[in-house]
């Protein structure tokens, strides 16, 4: 074992290469977890030597654990019910279709690429169903695919690291313990499940109770509202692996998704500690494992080992997602996207390490090899392919949603920017002033640094991807200049400038560009307060409770129909206010009736309208 003089350095340069790779990533759009498998084994036998299977002694399973207790809480706690409802049957399908798949396939594969037992190869096949949100989260922030593709890797990603890692466990404990009923093997995985849900729900109860009804301090509330739930996740994840092997990685999921989908006082400060704290993790258990890795284990596994990385990531993967999301949900490139992107990550490279110790105890020894090599090889195979060219194969499939510029990263501009982004628009703002560039990234917008009306700068920052360019500076020459390139340089589809002397507004439409008069939408707006105070309040609350959505009909169930045939159908506090057609509006009645590209306003409760949307134009959300 290291001592500490050693090891204190060591963990200083693992947790410095991994914000070093986190960088890196943002730098470059690729996913850090490239870098950090680089930079792992680098580190480890294959590179300098510095990291060994010897050098956290017996202590690494335990940091593992509670590193995965971090990350996998801080993925759920991010899964919200209205993610959840972008495609609630095809999630369903993909982590138990899906999954068994997965399971079935893989173990089969195994077993004839390697002549392996039965037991052993359900053991990889159980690992390996795992995608999970130390490999997907990283992907997704290089790649804004539409919500309905993020939450559904994010979904498969959360649940199969839970059910993976138990169904894991109960194979490993029957290869250990001999034969097993296939009845004790249900009733051992219900039991691992079954404490972590309840574990989860109590914990998160307390934490709920506390950050809710007890005063944490007024003077730092904020901090010890982070360090509750962080301590929460821990208690959750070590409180429930006491009582049932592997049932913390339930626990923590369950609580998180709990939390985060409760109101919780302080949820902006808690989000930014845990992606903080989990970003420090992922990068020392990425690399940490990582420079275990042994390139004699990968050769060994030969024609086999290659056998089993094609079927699963070729083979079985496309077969289960198209299986699983079928259906009119998912465009055929999203599936295909969704099927080029399952890379396995943390839970089974760590659950792996900890089997293999266990296996070589035991004296089975070319089972602990065969384990750690096929789960180290796909996984290496799928993080740097499949991770790597997430966004190449995203780019080429066309499922990256188009890109809104919006030109200004002032208060308008970041207002406007937090409103698109929140219902799901592909927002890039640009921005030249340093102080503004701080400010926008700190409120989490992405931001292009360079002056808008450089054609090259527009260019790199997605204007020739662009469905929509705001100009919003405070600037009205620079407004018409971005507004006139967007068009000539671009042929955008939709821009829109700001003209902060309404003077200029005549003179900005004269020129053929859709102006917004700062000053007489103040005054519009005050006199909505004045004179329709509930309308005023109303709009106040688009894109929280309330909002408005323009959307084009596409869906043949309603092309000639009217309006009161369609009506009951639409989700329940949604109206159609509005319809637009040839260039004319109105306000449709009863008996009108629709045609396939009408655009139609629809007003209601902000999830009824995003339903209302998809209903309406199913291939646009």
């Amino acid at each position: 074992m290291a001592g500490a003089g050693n090891l204190i350095p060591l963990v200083a340069a693992i947790i410095g290469l991994g914000v070093g790779a986190q960088i890196l990533s943002d730098r470059f759009e690729v996913p850090s977890i490239i870098f950090l498998i680089g930079a792992g084994i680098a580190l480890g036998p294959e590179g300098l030597g510095l990291v060994t299977r010897s050098s956290f002694g017996g202590a690494l399973p335990a940091i593992v654990g509670l590193s995965v207790a971090i990350i996998v809480f801080e993925g759920a706690f991010h899964l919200r019910a209205d993610k959840l409802r972008e495609a609630p049957t095809e999630n369903t399908r993909l982590v138990t279709l899906g999954a068994l798949i997965a399971l079935v396939a893989t173990a089969v594969v195994t077993k004839f690429a390697f002549d392996a037992p039965w037991d052993v190869s359900f053991l990889i096949g159980a690992l390996l169903v795992a995608t999970g949100p130390t490999v997907i989260a990283p992907i997704l922030e290089v790649v804004p695919v539409r919500d309905r593709v993020e939450a559904a890797l994010e979904t498969e990603g959360i649940v199969n690291d839970v059910t993976a890692a138990i169904v894991a466990v109960v194979v490993f404990e029957i290869i250990i313990e001999g034969d097993t009923a296939p009845e004790e093997f249900l009733v051992l995985f219900a039991e691992r499940l079954g404490v972590g849900v309840l574990v989860g729900i109590v914990v998160a109860a307390v934490v709920w109770y506390l950050l809710r009804y007890v005063d944490l301090s007024p003077g730092n509330a904020p901090q010890n509202a982070r360090l509750l739930v962080l301590a929460g996740a821990l208690v959750a994840f070590g409180a429930a692996d006491f009582i049932a092997t592997e049932a913390g990685v339930a626990a923590v999921a369950t609580a998180g998704i709990i939390l985060g989908n409760l109101d919780v006082p302080y949820e902006e400060d808690i989000s930014e500690f845990k992606g903080d704290v989990t970003l420090i993790v992922l990068s020392f258990v990425f690399i940490a494992l990582a420079a275990l890795l042994r390139f004699e284990d990968l050769i060994a596994l030969g024609i086999g080992g290659l056998v089993v990385v094609v079927a699963v990531a070729l083979l079985i993967r496309p077969a289960l997602v198209f299986l699983s999301l079928s259906g009119d949900r998912f465009t055929r490139n999203e599936k295909v996207f969704v099927s080029l992107v399952g890379p396995r990550g943390i839970i089974p490279a760590s659950v792996a390490t900890l089997f293999a110790v266990e296996l070589q105890n035991a004296g089975m020894t070319e089972a602990a090899e065969l384990l750690v090599g096929t789960v180290f090889l796909v996984i290496l195979a799928t993080v740097v392919f499949e991770g790597g060219l997430a966004r190449r194969i995203a780019e080429f499939l066309d499922v990256i949603p188009m890109r809104v510029l919006v030109i200004g990263g002032g208060q308008v501009g970041r207002a406007l920017a937090e409103r698109l982004e929140d219902r799901g628009e592909n927002v890039v703002v640009i921005e030249n002033d340093e102080e503004q560039v701080e400010v926008a990234r700190n409120q989490g917008h992405t931001v292009h640094i360079g002056d808008g009306t450089d054609t090259e700068v527009l260019q790199a920052a997605g204007a020739g991807n662009a469905r929509i360019v705001v100009a919003a500076t405070g600037d009205d020459d620079v407004n018409l200049l971005v507004a006139q390139l967007a068009s000539s340089k671009f042929d955008v589809e939709t821009i829109l400038a700001r003209a902060n002397n309404p003077d200029n507004v005549e003179a900005f439409e004269d020129l053929g560009v859709r102006t917004i008069s700062s000053a007489l939408a103040t005054a519009q707006a005050i006199d909505n307060a004045i004179e329709r105070p509930a309308l005023s309040r109303w709009m106040g609350e688009l894109g929280r409770s309330g909002d408005v959505q323009e959307i084009e009909v596409t869906s043949e169930e309603l092309v000639g129909r009217t309006v009161r045939e369609i009506g009951p159908e639409l989700p329940a506090a949604t109206l159609i206010a509005l319809v637009a057609r040839n260039g004319e509006t109105q306000v449709p009645d009863a008996d009108f009736t629709l045609q396939k590209g009408d655009r139609l306003t629809l007003i209601g409760q902000r999830e009824s309208v995003r339903d209302a949307m998809a209903f309406c134009n199913p291939d646009e959300n």
